[in-house]
This record gives structure tokens, C-alpha cells and sequence, in this order.
């Protein structure tokens, strides 16, 4: 009995052996490939996995040297110093050899000191700065966190943007936001045609370009102008609503329903702006069910912006045979119908990779006033769906707007019979202005925001899409009370639009002294010009 007691004994034990070997081979990891691992195993958060990987990796092989974005040493008592390929310089104390030395009080023979080269795409943050070069340097010595080191580190970055206003920061790793950039314990010195940081303990570093906000009261400045001007927003593109439910009449002109539809979206848009910024604390899930809406809103005003370039294109251009059955129905089924699908899909990949989430402004600096807002987290969901949806549309309503311009020009060389000039021009610049608001214009001012003169053009971008709801219903009201005055409907150089009559034809004649153009085509577009 005894005899079967040890055998069992020793099959649980051989048992237990063999699962704590395979556990650790699942964390044996070869420090040349934890990179990789992680981009397989924990793609969701990996500088934690690089971080947490390279401090107990092997260096299999024994390879002692440096490779493209990677290189490691064995140190024992002095500094050691690594210049990596890429041309990035680590310098490191013999006090960070001895703190990494010491894992759990004893003092080893040697130690690896790697250095890891990573693409700065890695690291989601919501700063307004951006980072020098395209990479990330991660470092590290040992299994121990070194840290509080009376003898900095050293690391040298090449000033790739010829820019003297840098400052060194390492990346802070956080449960909650999963991390972001921090400058505690490092400083900054730029020696010729680089960046020096001297930081007091290892992790990942990078330089960044300074704040596009330099001052915190710019900060301060831009959130007030944002809410002012969305309250203001909200409750004059509501009265534009109100109007148009008002005196709606049964066949209502297609152009002035575009128009209710761009107020409606950029309704919405405010409303969701503002309850991201108030309700950003309350919650993870709170957060991502507002940064979901508030991008929806987002890209169905962008999409109705385009709606209206596009109805402009018919009037101007192509004028004749534009006929298109049930044309605000496709049009409304486009325009809500396309963010709607976006963000399905990018709420479907939030549930793994936290697409929406609460957004900080101004966090490089945990001290700083900062201004929060639930919104898209991910870099590469807001590319896409925000900066390259805003960039086709801002492109095509551009060209069209050109389009207007040119024939301006060209009823001004036609009318010979205009007295009043100066009157003309005036009238003209306030139609541009008009179109200019209803085609989304300042929109295109947010790919100006990282140029040289980046501050006016954040005040610029603020002030007039905040207020874009004033000037929509400005441009409303003026067409209501002109289409009030039937032969006056519209000044010199606006464009009028109306759904009427059966027949195809066009009419050109003067009305009271003004030249006047008009194209109709069966049950489809009337565009009358008055110059």
C-alpha cells in the first residue's frame, strides 16, 4: 500500500513539474521576438506586452550585438552606451546597471540591456502633439523597474523637423486609458541637429512637437467659444426646422429641403457635442454610446454638405436631363443611411478594441487644464471615417464651388444694363459667403490646424463651425423672404432653386431691368438666375 501511495505521489508531482514547465514556456519569451508576440497574443494593448515581456525575456543564441530596431547587450558593473542603426543614441548609468542588478536583493553577474525600436503608431493618444520621427524607443535593463535615478539616462534623437520646440516625455502606462505621455522626471536640451533627453528611469521614449495649444488659455478660450457657439447653434437651426414646418407647403422646392436636412444634422451635431463634454466622466459605457452618436452626427453633416454640392452640380452644370425618380428619398437614404453603416461597424470593433471612449485634449501634461469629450480613441478609425470622409467631400464641394464662381463671372461680362456696380459685388460676396457656410467650407480648416499659423486657424475653425448653425439659418431666412417676393426672389449671383411643371425649356429675358436665365425640365429642376 505504502509502494502505491508513492507512486501516486510521484506521478502528481511529475504532474505538477510538467505544468509549471509549460507555463513557463508560455512567458519564454526570446527578446528578439516579443514584438511580435505581443502583435499576436495582445494586440489590444502592446506596449504593456512589450513592456511586461522584455523585462523577463531570453536572449536565446546568446546574440550579443544590434539589428534593424533592435539591440541588446550583456552588462555587469560599468555604463554602457548603444547606437542604434536607425541612428538613436542610449546612454546608460552605472547606477541603472546596479538598480536592474539587484532583482530581489541579489546581485547577479550580468544583465541584458536591450533597446527596442517601435512604431509611434502604437501608442493611441489623444494629444495634440505629435512626435518626431516615426519612431518610439523602448528601454530596458534586467527584470527590475528602474526607476528615481540620481545619474539620468541619456537618449539622443535626431531633430528630423528642424524644430527647436520639443520636449522629451516617456509613455505612462494607465489600467484605464491604457497610457499616455508624460514628461515627470525627464528634461530636454537640443544639442546641433538633436534632441537630448536625460531621464531618471527606463521605459518607452520620444520626443514631442510642442502643443498645437501653447497656452492653457487658448484652452480655456476654444471650450468656451465651442459651447457658446453650439448652444447658439442648436437653437437657430431648430427655428430653421420650426420655419420650414411651418410654411411648408405641398410641394415644397428640393433645394429648401436640403437645406431643413443640413439644419437637422447640424441640430443633432450640437446637441451630441455638448452631452459628450458634460456626461465624458459618467462611465465607460456612457462614453462609448455618446462618442458613437456624436460621430454619427458628425458624418451625416458632412454627408449632407456633400448632398448639397451635389444638387449645386445639377443646377449648374449639367442642368438638362438631371431627371432622378424619388430624388430626396435616395438623397435622405445616402446621407443618414452611410454614417449609420460606419458607425455600426466601428461600434461593432469598439467592443474589442475600444473604438469610442473618453478623449483628453490636453494630456501630455497631467497638471494642465485639460478639456475631455467622449469621441473616437482609435487613430486609424478617425483617419479614415473623419479626416478622409471630410477631405473627398471638402474636395468636391471646393470644385464646386469654383463652378460658382465662374459663372458669376461670366453673367457679370454679360449684363451690361447693371448701374449699381458696387451694389452687385456686395450682393455677390454675401452669396459666396451663403454658399460657402452651406457647402462646409471652414470645415476644410481643420487640415490647417498643424500648419505653421495653426493657432488663428483653430480660432478661425472653432468660431465658424460652432456658429455654422447662425449662418444656416441666416441663409434660410434670406431665402424665405426673397422667394416672398415672387419676380424678386433672389439677389444678383444666388441661385434659386424650384420642382415645378411638366415641361423642358429655357427662357432668358430681362424682368424689371435684370437679366434673368431660367432652365426647367419635366417635375425636375427650375434654376432661375438674376444677374
Amino acid at each position: 500500500m505504502r509502494d502505491l501511495y508513492s507512486v501516486i505521489f510521484w506521478i502528481l508531482s511529475s504532474t505538477i513539474v510538467i505544468a509549471e514547465e509549460d507555463s513557463q514556456k508560455e512567458i519564454d519569451v526570446p527578446c528578439i521576438h516579443v514584438e511580435n508576440h505581443c502583435f499576436r497574443n495582445e494586440p489590444l494593448n502592446i506596449p504593456r506586452c512589450i513592456e511586461r515581456y522584455m523585462r523577463k525575456c531570453t536572449n536565446r543564441g546568446r546574440f550579443t550585438g544590434i539589428k534593424p530596431g533592435y539591440g541588446i547587450q550583456t552588462v555587469s558593473y560599468s555604463n554602457a552606451t548603444m547606437n542604434m542603426l536607425e541612428g538613436y543614441t542610449v546612454h546608460i548609468p552605472s547606477e541603472a546597471v546596479q538598480k536592474g542588478k539587484n532583482e530581489n536583493g541579489e546581485i547577479g553577474n550580468n544583465i541584458n540591456f536591450i533597446v527596442l525600436v517601435v512604431n509611434k503608431t502604437l501608442f493611441v493618444t489623444n494629444s495634440v502633439s505629435d512626435i518626431i520621427g516615426e519612431n518610439v524607443l523602448g528601454v530596458w535593463l534586467g527584470a527590475t523597474e528602474v526607476r528615481n535615478l540620481s545619474e539620468p539616462v541619456k537618449l539622443k534623437f535626431k531633430n528630423t523637423n528642424q524644430t527647436d520646440n520639443g520636449v522629451c516625455v516617456f509613455w505612462h502606462l494607465d489600467e484605464k486609458t491604457g497610457g499616455y505621455w508624460s514628461t515627470e522626471g525627464c528634461s530636454t536640451r537640443v544639442q546641433n541637429d538633436e534632441f537630448v533627453c536625460s531621464c531618471d528611469h527606463l521605459s518607452f521614449f520620444a520626443v514631442l512637437i510642442n502643443p498645437k495649444i501653447p497656452e492653457e488659455i487658448h484652452i480655456v478660450n476654444l471650450s468656451y467659444i465651442s459651447y457658446f457657439g453650439s448652444a447658439l447653434s442648436i437653437v437657430f437651426s431648430g427655428l430653421v426646422i420650426v420655419i420650414f414646418l411651418w410654411q411648408r407647403k405641398k410641394q415644397s422646392e428640393k433645394s429648401v429641403m436640403i437645406h431643413v436636412q443640413l439644419a437637422g444634422s447640424l441640430f443633432l451635431l450640437h446637441i451630441s457635442f455638448l452631452c459628450s463634454v458634460g456626461f465624458s466622466d459618467r462611465g465607460d459605457e456612457v462614453c462609448l454610446s455618446l462618442g458613437l452618436i456624436l460621430h454619427w452626427c458628425l458624418l451625416a453633416t458632412f454627408s449632407w454638405t456633400a448632398i448639397e454640392g451635389f444638387h449645386l452640380y445639377l443646377l449648374l452644370v449639367r442642368v438638362f436631363n438631371i431627371y432622378i425618380k424619388r430624388y430626396m428619398l435616395k438623397l435622405s437614404l445616402a446621407a443618414w443611411g452611410l454614417p449609420t453603416a460606419t458607425v455600426m461597424i466601428c461600434g461593432l470593433f469598439s467592443r474589442h478594441t475600444s473604438v469610442y471612449g473618453k478623449y483628453s485634449i490636453h494630456e501630455e501634461n497631467p497638471n494642465s487644464t485639460s478639456t475631455s469629450i467622449c469621441w473616437i480613441t482609435t487613430q486609424t478609425a478617425s483617419f479614415i471615417t473623419v479626416n478622409g470622409y471630410l477631405g473627398l467631400v471638402m474636395v468636391f464641394n471646393t470644385i464646386m464651388l469654383g463652378v460658382v464662381l465662374v459663372k458669376m463671372r461670366q453673367l457679370r461680362s454679360q449684363d451690361v444694363r447693371i448701374k449699381d456696380n458696387k451694389r452687385r459685388v456686395w450682393k455677390e460676396w454675401a452669396s459666396l459667403l451663403g454658399l460657402c457656410c452651406v457647402l462646409g467650407i471652414p470645415w476644410s480648416l481643420a487640415f490647417f490646424t498643424r500648419m505653421p499659423l495653426n493657432l488663428p486657424a483653430l480660432y478661425m475653425f472653432t468660431i465658424l463651425n460652432s456658429f455654422q448653425g447662425v449662418f444656416i439659418f441666416l441663409w434660410f431666412l434670406t431665402l424665405t423672404c426673397k422667394a416672398r417676393e415672387e419676380e424678386y426672389v433672389l439677389s444678383k449671383g444666388t441661385i434659386h432653386v424650384s420642382f415645378q411643371n411638366n415641361e423642358e425649356h429655357v427662357t432668358a429675358g430681362f424682368v424689371n431691368g435684370k437679366h434673368k436665365h431660367t432652365y426647367e425640365q419635366n417635375e425636375n429642376v427650375k434654376a432661375t438666375v438674376w444677374s
